[in-house]
């Protein structure tokens, strides 16, 4: 009994939602991706901080926020690509609505797409080529004033 007691609470832990850690990391992306600070300067000009994951190769952006149920609300991830093209993002396997930020190679946004809808294969794109992708919690855009106008800074590598 105490063996079946003891695998049943190791199941219902692999299967509860993301939730932050002390540092304000998610368990089930930690040690996939780098952590950095991101400062984003909103359409008001308000220096606004994120904590973001890096995903910076073809198996980190395929896996993105996938199977991510809850994420604090200044988190997020930065895809980051080595070419400058037209970027798509779909939501297959992601549980949260997402605010998806493309930016150019100076961190400035082209287009978001507010609130994607969950597990789908809809494709969100860019409406020209950008370097960077910013997933942040569905309706943080709107809600911070992150626009056209905004931009995305952080100490490159």
């Amino acid at each position: 009994m105490r063996v079946a007691l003891v695998i049943l609470s190791l199941a219902l832990a692999a299967c509860s939602p993301q939730t932050p850690t002390k540092t304000g990391t998610m368990p089930g992306l930690d040690g996939h991706f780098d952590f950095a600070t991101l400062e984003v300067v909103n359409d008001a000009g308000k220096a606004l901080t994120f904590d973001v994951y890096l995903a910076e190769d073809f198996d980190q952006h395929r896996r993105g926020l996938m199977f991510v149920r809850d994420m604090p609300e200044t988190t997020g991830m930065l895809f980051i690509y080595e070419e400058i093209d037209v970027r798509s993002i779909w939501m297959k396997n992601t549980y949260i609505p997402l605010d998806i930020v493309f930016a150019r190679d100076d961190g400035s946004v082209i287009n978001i797409v507010r609130d994607a809808t969950p597990q789908t294969l809809n494709s969100n794109r860019s409406t020209e080529p950008a370097r960077y992708v910013l997933e942040l919690n569905g309706g943080t855009t709107r809600r911070l004033a992150i626009g056209t106008n905004s931009r995305l800074l952080w100490e490159k590598r």
